[in-house]
């Protein structure tokens, strides 16, 4: 690919091979769902029948990310500074040196433990992830408890025990800002113009932002919920 295509000859051999890689794990993935027979929409005759007819896939089969908003480097194509405050990125495509910005000092790592560099983009920025191979352990005492979970729509959670957790409901509690922001990005689109306006990428980024912070507090909230009850019993059903 690197000699037929232009932007495949500017990334770093290493970023082309992840890349291959990933694509090719979902095809296979695909594949040997449908050996296997798996339950759900992925079907290979619906995924023939589909592609005969030239229509888009149901969800579940793999798809081609058109924009892609993350590119993964292997052991090379990237440099970390000396005090591991900045990294540069070596390609040809003229990234150059970015500053980093975070609570992790990565000077607690040696650069071998570094297997993969991930650099993210998303609506409030560019993220860069650092894969590190390390053991982690967690030394925590038996508490000689068993629960049993259930997770619903009514209640966050329900155990065995009679107690419940509720349900914040980030997404509600943030609705009208979320419909404000959509309205103001509908409001600066004007259909058949290419490229669209600078007022209308700015509404579109802030709607983003918003629903990104959504996300967040759910993820976060579920994250804190397991943590508690793992850290408080042995057996989890």
């Amino acid at each position: 690919m690197a000699k037929q295509y232009t932007f495949a000859n500017k990334l770093n051999s290493q970023a082309r091979q992840s890349a291959a890689e990933c694509a090719w794990s979902a095809i296979s993935r695909f594949y040997d769902n449908c050996k296997k027979k798996t339950p759900g929409k992925k079907r290979c005759d619906l995924a023939a029948s589909q592609a005969a007819r030239g229509s888009a896939p149901r969800k579940g089969f793999p798809r081609f990310k058109k924009n892609a908003r993350s590119v993964e480097y292997k052991s090379s194509g990237w440099k970390l500074s000396e005090n591991r405050k900045a990294i540069t990125f070596t390609d040809k495509n003229g990234i150059g040196k970015l500053k980093l910005k975070g609570t992790y000092d990565l000077n607690f790592y040696q650069l071998k433990d570094i297997k993969r560099v991930r650099l993210v983009r998303r609506a409030d920025g560019y993220y860069v992830q650092f894969a590190i191979s390390v053991d982690v352990r967690i030394e925590t005492e038996p508490t000689g408890k068993a629960i049993g979970l259930d997770v619903g729509i009514k209640y966050f959670l329900a155990d065995s025990f009679g107690n419940t957790v509720e349900n914040p409901q980030f997404y509600r509690s943030s609705e009208k800002q979320l419909n404000r922001a959509n309205r103001k990005k509908s409001k600066k689109y004007v259909r058949g113009v290419k490229p669209q306006s600078k007022n209308y990428h700015k509404a579109r980024c802030r709607y983003a932002r918003k629903h990104l912070r959504v996300s967040r507090q759910r993820k976060e909230y579920c994250k804190r919920v397991a943590y508690c009850v793992i850290q408080s019993n042995d057996l989890v059903a």
